[in-house]
């Protein structure tokens, strides 16, 4: 059986892609499709997430395993096809493929062809352009560029000097003493 899912950003209003694949395929075969269709990068951290009618998350296909510790079923991209967690069509999905501010497409398996197979993904139509992959690479890029004025008289006046006085340390160490009800020294 054929699958074939319609994608959209609500960054990019524009942008729309269908990807047809056979429902045997893998999540990290659809993945691929969608990253080389958008022009993103393979190696940043996505997943997707199979939701609700609301859009609400129901579960999540991850590319690693992130959370082994957890009670949750683990999907990985790599080991779930499709046809394992998918099966109506008007199934709703989310594609993170910016974990660090949330971004996603949104996605519907538009139409299901049975009796039908395909060997490779195929991306049948791409409009738009698709957003920016990464915004968080931004604010890394504008940091770098940051100048920093490290006036050491103007940091000793806020944090005190770097000399620590020895009768000091000793007072507060026995004031702490006094206020635990005696002990050890610092």
């Amino acid at each position: 059986m054929i699958y074939k899912f319609l994608i959209g950003s609500e960054e990019s209003e524009n942008f729309k892609l269908e990807i047809a694949i056979d429902s045997s395929d893998t999540f990290l075969r659809l993945r691929n499709t969608i990253l080389e269709a958008a022009g993103y990068d393979k190696s940043q951290m996505d997943s997707f997430i199979i939701c609700d009618e609301d859009w609400g998350k129901e579960k999540e296909i991850t590319y690693y395993d992130m959370d082994s510790d957890s009670d949750e079923d683990i999907w990985l991209m790599e080991d779930t096809p499709l046809d394992e967690l998918l099966d109506d069509e008007g199934q709703k999905l989310k594609f993170v493929f910016d974990y660090l501010s949330d971004r996603y497409f949104y996605m519907i398996l538009k139409e299901t062809v049975p009796g039908k197979n395909l060997h490779d993904p195929l991306c049948q139509r791409k409009e738009g352009k698709a957003p920016q992959e990464v915004l968080a690479n931004e604010f890394f890029a504008d940091a770098k560029t940051l100048k920093i004025d490290t006036n050491i008289e103007e940091m000793e006046e806020f944090y005190g000097d770097e000399e620590f006085n020895e009768e000091e340390l000793a007072e507060l160490n026995d004031e702490f003493r006094e206020e635990q009800g005696g002990g050890d020294d610092l």
